[in-house]
């Protein structure tokens, strides 16, 4: 397990430290890259993993860059520092995208999920017309797609997950919506035979967000953790990025699809119980486990990659020391317990 980062610049240097899969791809992916949605929390870190391991590949003269709108200008500048050249550009105007240089590979991460319900209009927009101007600007890229395993039904836990072949689902409008983006994408590589990949993710994780640190300031703060969805699956967002990057040599036309995620089924229950040990006090459980949840079959990404390099528990590990030093949060609830789709 590495050391515990204590600072932001140390976890997106420990989040971003390229795997030897990601670094094998990227020297054998011609072309400069491009990362679309590059300020959003797992775009900064596939950036600037891709221009670690293209220096660590060898290919310094590949130019890796982040487009955003910046909101935050210290995003920009920390990016810039650590090699990512970076383009401001709102996906959502046509004629600025419609502007942005060409790329041979581009990961898509562009798209909204909190707020979806108070904000549909602009839910639809940022994730089904956007995905229309990129996929037409980029008609000639390798491209990976981002997208959800909430684009799944529910289904039993007593089961190894969906797998790529389960038809979607419209439960509310975010997954409405990401299965609108997938369509959009779909169409246009069919019209342009233009390799893509869907890359349907669950649950990415690290020191600051995501599931596991929701359990665990659940468990540390006393209020009630809820069990009604039962069970879950995750992934560090290290192996996530490095996951995408390796997708690139995997693109296809129509689209391939692959579920992203870590190889276990994790009880939500044990979870909360293996926290409280962490952290000295007893979870406070409520509800009851339903027969069937969001769970994703992510044996066909395992046998292209292996398993992800950081395990669950050293994930939980790492979360607890965090937190019992006081570390920053993002602030950014993941809701995994919402069974309506509404986010």
């Amino acid at each position: 397990m590495p050391s515990l980062p204590r600072t932001d610049r140390e976890i997106e240097l420990l989040l971003s430290t390229p795997t030897p899969g990601a670094t094998k791809a990227v020297a054998s992916l011609p072309g400069d890259f491009m990362v679309l949605g590059v300020g959003g929390k797992m775009g900064t870190t596939t950036a600037v993993m891709l221009r670690r391991a293209l220096d660590a590949a060898g290919r310094k003269d590949a130019t890796v860059t982040g487009i955003s709108r910046f909101s935050r200008t210290e995003a920009r500048s920390e990016l810039e520092e650590l090699g990512v050249r970076t383009l401001s550009c709102d996906l959502a105007d046509a004629a600025q995208v419609a502007a942005l240089p060409a790329a041979t590979n581009v990961l898509f991460l562009a798209g909204q999920k909190f707020g979806t319900d108070s904000a549909p209009g602009l839910t639809w927009i940022q994730n089904t017309v956007v995905p229309m101007f990129v996929a037409q600007r980029f008609r000639d890229s390798r491209t990976v797609i981002f997208s959800t395993g909430c684009v799944y039904p529910f289904v039993p836990v007593t089961g190894p997950g969906a797998n790529e072949r389960e038809p979607v689902t419209f439960l509310g409008e975010y997954a409405s919506t990401c299965v609108g983006r997938e369509r959009v994408f779909t169409y246009f590589s069919q019209q342009f035979g233009t390799p893509q990949l869907i890359y349907r993710l669950n649950y990415s994780v690290e020191l600051r967000y995501g599931v596991l640190v929701d359990l665990a300031l659940k468990v540390q703060q006393g209020a009630p953790v809820d069990l009604t969805m039962g069970w879950l699956n995750c992934i560090w967002q290290g192996d996530a990025c490095a996951r995408a990057i390796q997708c690139l040599a995997h693109t296809a036309s129509p689209p391939r699809i692959l579920n992203i995620t870590g190889p276990e089924k994790l009880r939500i229950r044990t979870l909360a119980e293996e926290f409280g040990r962490r952290l000295g006090r007893a979870p406070h459980l409520t509800g009851t486990e339903a027969p069937d949840t969001w769970l994703a079959d992510a044996s066909e990404s395992i046998r292209l990659f292996g398993p992800p390099e950081m395990a669950v528990t050293d994930m939980m590990d790492l979360i607890t020391g965090y937190l019992q030093e006081g570390g920053r949060m993002l602030g950014k609830p993941t809701h995994f317990e919402t069974r309506s789709g509404k986010f």
